[in-house]
Parts: structure tokens; sequence; C-alpha cells
């Protein structure tokens, strides 16, 4: 089997041969950013969304970004053929760059680390209307979630206690509201109406969410942006996890309690039928 090929620092190499300092800022203190894009027929899923988000969360950090979006464009190009095309899913980071020595202080014209790969794609089963199971937990992170940093020990630590208790994400309380799933975007039904966080320092901005947005609307269905309150949560039709990853999942269990009647509903049925529609037509080049 051929070896995976990665990017880092300007050149192509087989991923076994891909090193980087100790004294690597990304290594000493998680200083740096990254973002996951989808890959479907060799081609990046919303690509100039995910640039854009990048370019936000190395602005949010004083990162100048090292590469314009079509040098991005390019070297990302290049990445998936070489990994085969198809389906793919490319995760690539940004660190500070190597110090000299180790210390919290930095120094802005530091050259920072670029580092790029592809990985196989499994895309989700949206014929399951069986649902995945979520509990709540308490957001432990800081205040800046809308930067998608490479620090994500709380996320791991939240996403683990979700495992143990037998579910698949975590959903994450801050002050009584709803903000979002330890690797995910949420949203609920209520009487009829779609409602998902607003935009803030408290979540992440995802491609995703955005995209279901953008369908609900060009589909007249019922969407908008609201606090979620955890009764909300509790006492929702329907509750929906979304991210690069996932899709849109319904989840069906919260703790305890059966959302619904404990299958997926019809307003992610529907919505899941116009995700699947629009990836098609991207595969087929008719979207970008």
């Amino acid at each position: 089997m051929a070896e995976d090929i990665v990017y880092l620092n300007g050149s192509f190499l087989p991923i076994n041969e891909a090193y980087i300092s100790v004294m690597d800022r990304g290594f000493m203190f998680g200083d740096g950013v990254y973002e996951l894009i989808p890959v479907y027929s060799g081609r990046a899923f919303r690509l100039q969304h995910h640039l854009q988000r990048l370019e936000q969360s190395l602005q949010a950090i004083h990162i100048d970004n090292p590469l314009k979006h079509t040098q991005w464009q390019d070297i990302l190009t290049t990445l998936i053929e070489y990994n085969g095309g198809g389906d793919q899913s490319l995760y690539l980071q940004i660190t500070r760059g190597v110090a000299a020595r180790r210390e919290h202080a930095f120094v802005k014209e530091m050259q920072p680390t670029i580092f790029a790969m592809s990985s196989p794609l499994t895309e989700p089963d949206h014929a399951n209307q069986t649902g995945t199971t979520a509990v709540t937990v308490n957001d432990i992170r800081w205040q800046c979630c809308n930067i998608k940093a490479i620090t994500l020990l709380p996320n791991i630590l939240m996403r683990q206690q979700a495992l143990e208790a037998g579910a698949s994400e975590a959903i994450l309380l801050r002050d009584g509201h709803a903000t979002e799933g330890s690797a995910s975007n949420i949203f609920i039904v209520r009487a009829g109406m779609v409602l998902t966080p607003p935009k803030s320092n408290l979540l992440l901005p995802g491609i995703t969410r955005d995209l279901l947005m953008e369908l609900c609307q060009a589909n007249n269905i019922p969407c908008r942006e609201a606090d979620i309150s955890e009764a909300d949560l509790r006492n929702a039709d329907e509750i929906w996890i979304t991210s690069s990853a996932r899709d849109v999942a319904a989840v069906v269990k919260l703790d305890d309690q059966t959302i619904g009647n404990g299958q997926a509903g019809p307003f992610w049925q529907r919505i899941c039928a116009l995700y699947a529609a629009y990836k098609q037509d991207f595969r087929a080049g008719k979207v970008s």
C-alpha cells in the first residue's frame, strides 16, 4: 500500500519522513490553529469558507497568513491528487513556528510551521434514522471558542466524558445555555422552528452549520439564530449536531431522556435530503 503523502513547510513527502522541531510552539504550547475540510470526488468542499475561517483564526492569534488563498488551493489540490483523489478528509495546521527557547512571549516575525495531511473519508449514513446519543456537560473551555485553536484538551476531556457515559457527543452548557458540542455545532427544533445559537466568542462558527442555515432559508424551512436555554434543549422536538465529519446527525437521547419519539424527526429527514442533494450537486460541479 502506498504511503500517505503530507505537506510540510513547502515540501510534499511521505508521512514517516515529516518531522518538526521539539521547540515548535505548537508542540510546546499548542500555539496554532487548524482546519478540517472534507473532499468529495477529488474537490475540497466549501474551500473558500474554510480558508476564510482559517484567516480569522490566524488574525485572532496574531499570525499573518503565510499563504494566499490561491496558494492554499494549489497545495491542497496537489495533496488530494498525491493521495488518490476521491473522498478524503484534509487536515491543515499552522503553528507560530520554532522558538529559540521555551518562553510564553513570542516574536511576531517568527516563521510559521505549515502542515497538511489527508486521510480517507467515510460519509455518514443519512438513511440511518436510529440517531445518536449525547450527554450534557459543563463548558469548561476559555472565552475564545470562535478561534479554531489546536489547544483542544478541554474538548477532548468533555468528549471522553460522553464516551464513558455511553454517548457519542457532549453538548456543552454555559450559564444555563447550550453553546455547541465538544466537536460540533447544535440545532434544535421547537414548534416548527429550527434554532441554533448565534455566533459569538463562545462557539466555533461551523461551515456545516452555515450551510444548513442557507439550505433552510432557500427551502422555506423556518430557521433562525437564538439563545438555547437548557430547558429549550431538554424540551426540544428534535436535536441535531453538525460538523464536517458528521454532516448532520439526529440526537435521539440526551442524558437519560428520549428526544421526540426516539427516532430521527421529520425536519432532520428533510434537511438531510437537502444536504445530500447539495453534496451531489457539488460532486457534479454544479455548486462550488
